[in-house]
């Protein structure tokens, strides 16, 4: 039986978990979503634990989406205007969600069958507002996905468990966060000021004492960019926001998150010197006559030995080939090229040129993919 479309008067009734534990409602925004949104529900139907909802906003889809979301049993809403965001799509759902908490399902991320079995119990811990676990790439086909898979291991391997042990995530990943639902009606819903809710939601709730957690075996598989172009649209998004939440947030971080505070200006100096970073071959080869294949060699084993260390440790706790990870391995510098690039972009136009009222903060929101 097809679930009905709701409207925006009809209002939701908390319901308890009959064993005592937080029931779980899902959002899942979609826009022009059909292709991939069977894959995602399937995701959500085969949890060990199921979630108590299943919600989808079809966010003026001119495709199935609806039709799709429907004949996998989820609750439709459809806005009567275009919302055009993620966060305004989300909060458009909040006022109908049933559960305790609220995960946060991108239309094309698909969750391991124990992702909310493992992501659950963290609740436990009333400090605890906002979760997210491992996300990994779905498909390695283009240059572009095989390049993000190297640096989600690399990020989710290395870099976010250091974060996870200081009780400082720099973000819960915003297509498979976990919120609590009371909290996010007290502070107004899913944050809209920004264009990525998920840090924005992270920084804010760290800074006023809550915590934020990263479970590394809750594993979740999101569809990257599979083209430059989708791609850029993606970096430009992320580093606009990232910017725009160091404009927000800097400040009372270092009061009041300081190791969160820590995270972020390393994040901000590795931008900062990333050019260097690509121009130091041919420092070494113009300034101390180093031959160039002695540079670009010395180049690339400074970071090597850290990188591939982690690549193995990865491959082998998600059961990859490691030949596979290897073989992408050359993948990873043309996106850092287009990450160093987005990344100065933003940095100009949010922190120099949007305070001097010379340029607009991006507000706009295109998928990336």
């Amino acid at each position: 039986m097809n679930a009905p479309v709701l409207t925006a008067e009809k209002t939701a009734e908390k319901t308890a978990s009959p064993s005592g534990e937080p029931t779980l409602t899902v959002i899942v925004p979609a826009h022009n979503e059909e292709a991939g949104l069977p894959a995602t529900l399937v995701s959500l139907h085969r949890q060990t634990v199921p979630p108590d909802q299943i919600i989808v906003v079809d966010d003026a889809s001119t495709d199935r989406t609806g039709e799709v979301a429907r004949a996998h049993g989820a609750t439709v809403l459809r806005p009567e205007r275009r919302l055009g965001s993620k966060a305004r799509a989300q909060n458009h759902a909040l006022p109908h969600c049933e559960g305790d908490l609220v995960l946060a399902v991108d239309a094309d991320t698909v969750l391991a069958p124990d992702y909310v079995e493992r992501l659950r119990p963290v609740f436990a811990d009333p400090r605890v507002a906002i979760a997210a676990g491992n996300v990994q790439t779905r498909f390695t086909r283009t240059l572009w996905e095989r390049g993000r898979s190297v640096e989600y291991l690399f990020g989710f391997h290395f870099q976010r468990p250091i974060q996870q042990g200081a009780a400082s995530p720099m973000v819960c990943s915003g297509c498979c966060s976990t919120f609590r639902r009371d909290l996010l009606a007290a502070s107004g819903g899913f944050p809209e000021r920004t264009i990525v809710e998920d840090m924005d939601a992270t920084w804010t709730w760290q800074i006023e004492g809550r915590r934020a957690v990263y479970v590394p075996e809750a594993v979740a598989w999101a569809a990257d960019p599979e083209s430059l172009v989708y791609l850029r649209r993606q970096v430009w998004r992320w580093m606009s926001g990232f910017f725009q939440n160091v404009r927000l947030h800097l400040r009372p971080m270092v009061r009041h998150k300081p190791m969160l505070a820590l995270w972020v200006t390393l994040a901000v100096l590795e931008i900062l010197l990333a050019p260097m970073w690509w121009l130091t071959p041919v420092l070494l080869t113009t300034a101390w006559h180093v031959p160039l294949a002695f540079a670009a060699l010395w180049w690339l084993a400074s970071e090597l030995p850290l990188l591939v260390a982690t690549l193995l440790y990865a491959a082998r706790k998600r059961d990859i080939p490691l030949r596979r990870v290897l073989a992408s391995l050359p993948c990873l510098y043309p996106i850092r090229v287009v990450n160093t690039y987005y990344a100065w972009k933003a940095l100009i136009v949010e922190l120099v040129l949007v305070p001097l009222c010379l340029a607009k903060t991006l507000t706009t929101y295109h998928k990336g993919r």
